[in-house]
Parts: C-alpha cells; structure tokens; sequence
C-alpha cells in the first residue's frame, strides 16, 4: 500500500467528495446542464474546502490523444483549473468510464489523477478513497476486461482511431451503459452480504485500519459499519440523485445538492 498522504484540516475547513457525473451521457443538453450544476456545487463549497475528491467517472468517455481530447466539458475544466491556481487540492481518480486519462490534468491543470484507491490522512482521520470497479470478489469477467482496457496496446490501438471515429464509437457505446439506462430509484441496496465493496473494505481494515472508506461506482448513496470504528461510504451519482461527501473533522456525511437551499 502506498504511503500515506496528509491534508491538514483548518477549524472551519470541509472536505469534500463527489463521483459519477458521468458528464456526456445520456444527451448533450442533459449532459450540459449536469456540468452547469457541478460548477456550481464547486463555487459553492470552494468557501470552506480544505479540498475536493472527484471519484471516478467524472466522464461518461474520456481519452487523451497527443494532441486532442474529447470536445465539451470546458466549463468544468475552468472551474477546476480556477481552484487549483487559487491553491485548492484537488485529485481526481479514475473509474471505468474515463480510465484512459493520462497527464492532461496534471499537466494543464495540476491536478494528480490516481487509477488505484489511495490511503489519506485528512486531519486525524485515516481515509481510504477509490473509484471502487473491479474490487472485492466476484465480477470475474468484468476484471478481465479491465486488465485488457488498461493495457498499453489497447490503448494504443485505439489512438490510431481518428478521434471521430474512436470517439464517436465509444459515445454509442456509452448509451448502452448502466448509468445512461438506469432509472431514478431503480438502483437498490440488496444488503451488506451482497455489497461487494464492503467485503473489500473489511477485507483492507483487516490489513490496516481506515476511519473511513470512500468509494463511488455503485450509483448508491450508502454509509455503512465496517468495524465499530470504521464506515464505508459509497457517494452514489449525478444523474439522478446528485449526491457528495462532507468531511469535517470528525464525521463523514452524505449530502444532496438542492441549489434551492443555497
């Protein structure tokens, strides 16, 4: 496991975190709205950050060619590229839609991308924060698939697409994903003995202890007992729910954002 990295929290100061904005999908003018939303969850919560965790599958498809990326998504990248110049940490970890980021964010906006879950230590608290795809047991074949995915030759098959073409190709077949079919409320919490991230999650508290595990991919908001001091946190999604993290010290909460109350 890596090393542990350290945010200190200042009295007043949050963290917070959000996942699955899945920005693209299921149209543009959904997906646009959906942008115009998150810049203003973050021009909120920016008065009070000590920093920001994006989660995983901030984009429905991304992937970096030499010199082009995927067009759209430039008021998200303002806003993100605004609070990283004005010293606000901000790291990003990839999921499974948008595992192809490279340096384009680290590079243009100094921003740090992980692809694996990471330990933090945020004030006095251990936090263990990931995208959570391909973890625990089961889903044998999706990890399958993922190994083949992230793979430098995939990768590099596909840059020798045109971009309209790769990415014209991957946008019809991110309308088949789960998350642009799913309706509200249709995705449902089956209990613990069937969540596979909390069977990972005690299986890593069982290694090293974590306040906090929290992770995303599951379209579930979900805050649940790993250890009598330990919880699991799944973030759940934007495109129905919109839902984040808040991190203040001591308690980690789930919160909706509603622009009505702000």
């Amino acid at each position: 496991m890596d090393a542990i990295d350290r945010i200190a929290l200042p009295p007043g100061r949050q963290v917070y975190f959000a996942s699955d904005f899945h920005l693209g999908t299921p149209s543009p003018a959904h997906s646009r709205e959906r942008e115009a939303a998150v810049v203003r969850w973050l021009t909120t919560v920016e008065t009070d950050a000590a920093a920001i965790f994006l989660v995983g599958d901030v984009f429905d498809f991304w992937f970096e060619y030499k010199h082009a990326i995927p067009k759209g998504f430039a008021r998200l990248q303002g806003k993100l590229a605004e609070l990283a110049d004005g010293g606000l940490p901000i790291t990003l970890f990839t999921g499974n839609h948008d595992m192809w980021m490279r340096h384009y964010f680290t590079d243009e906006l100094g921003i740090p991308v992980y692809r694996q879950p990471r330990s933090y230590q945020l004030g006095d608290k251990q936090v263990f924060i990931g995208h959570g795809d391909g973890l625990g047991p089961g889903d044998h074949v999706y990890k399958r698939l993922k190994k083949v995915f992230e793979s430098e030759l995939a990768q590099q098959a596909f840059k020798w697409l045109h971009p309209d073409l790769g990415i014209g190709l991957a946008q019809a077949w991110s309308r088949r994903s789960r998350i642009s079919n799913m309706k509200k409320g249709e995705e449902v919490f089956r209990g613990e003995e069937h969540e596979w991230l909390w069977h990972y999650c005690r299986e890593v508290e069982a290694q090293m202890h974590h306040d906090f595990y929290v992770f995303g991919h599951r379209h579930i908001p979900l805050d649940l007992a790993v250890s009598p001091t330990s919880r699991y946190i799944n973030l759940g999604e934007w495109v129905h729910a919109r839902t984040y993290g808040v991190f203040n010290g001591d308690s980690l909460r789930l919160e909706t954002w509603n622009e009505n109350k702000h």
